[in-house]
């Protein structure tokens, strides 16, 4: 597959899929790169895949999760490269290795949403910020089991991706309200909870996640109110940022904003430092912000 080819099949599945994360389509593109490539070494198949990420970082996709989740598929699959002798036994098992990965990928939302429903009790009022599809599950999942509860989700500008929220909440009966962005402080005291998504997990145990969501970190501990994340372990990145301006530009940026002048384009993300997160709800269980650099050693051994 060309450069083209591979951002096409790529955009392809983040346009007719809206339940699938850029870390998933991610994760696709790459078994399908792998299944059509015709390289004759491992060097030079692991060069190319390595390119077809950097493809995909080009495009106007949030790529936090597109860099964490290809990570790590790299790494599990060309572990296969140490057991075996000839180059197409060696890429015949890193098929099948990338298979497993992405079917385990798929399920854990699932096992996160189970692991977030059970804080979610009856009468309750829970903020989230922008569309999360793993706090989306995780509402559907705590409606199913019969909780009545009350969602308050921030419009989140400028996509104002909180009214897709919204709607999809609405479909599943579940009682919700769309607030200002700027009205954070002003509905927080009602709040028995927080739930938020993330595009990525840092080293630290801090989140990366849509701009705003660290200012209802910072309104959730003022007010002492518990803070959840909610993530797949896919979007563990070896990152350290220690503000704001640690963020990589291409994390914070859309690809085509890098070529304008960054001081008048307004960034897509956030960081929020551990300090402000109670509980990260992960298909690996639930862990304390300082637990996620263990968990990353262990995803990366």
């Amino acid at each position: 597959m060309n450069d083209k080819e591979i951002a096409a099949f790529f955009c392809n599945i983040m346009a007719e899929d809206k339940q699938v994360s850029a870390g998933i389509a991610a994760i696709c593109t790459l078994l399908k790169c792998l299944e059509h490539d015709k390289s004759e070494t491992i060097q030079e198949l692991v060069t190319k895949l390595k390119g077809a990420v950097k493809v995909m970082e080009s495009t106007d996709c949030p790529i936090t999760a597109v860099v964490s989740g290809s990570e790590l598929f790299l790494r599990f699959i060309t572990l296969a490269t140490l057991d075996y002798s000839t180059f197409a036994d060696c890429k015949k098992i890193m098929l099948h290795r990338g298979e497993v990965f992405l079917n385990k990928l798929k399920e854990a939302r699932g096992k996160v949403a189970k692991l977030g429903s059970s804080f979610i009790v009856d009468g309750s009022k829970v903020l989230t910020h922008s569309k999360s599809r793993v706090a989306l599950e995780t509402f559907k999942v705590a409606s199913k089991a019969g909780k009545r509860f009350q969602v308050y989700v921030t419009s989140s500008l400028p996509d104002s991706s909180g009214e897709d929220m919204a709607e999809e909440l609405r479909k599943l009966s579940i009682p919700c309200t769309v607030i200002l962005d700027s009205a954070i402080g002003y509905v927080m005291e009602q709040i028995d909870i927080v739930m938020i998504g993330a595009e990525g997990v840092v080293e630290s145990g801090g989140v990366i996640n849509k701009v705003g969501s660290y200012t209802m970190a910072l309104c959730a501990r003022e007010m002492k109110k518990p803070f959840y994340v909610l993530t797949e372990s896919f979007k563990f990145s070896r990152l350290y940022p220690l503000n704001q301006r640690d963020l990589p530009d291409n994390f914070k940026y859309k690809s085509s904003a890098l070529k304008k002048d960054l001081s008048k384009e307004h960034p897509l993300v956030d960081y929020t430092p551990p300090s402000y997160i109670s509980l990260l709800f992960t298909d690996l269980g639930i862990l304390t912000p300082s637990a996620v650099s263990d968990e990353l050693i262990k995803l990366y051994l």
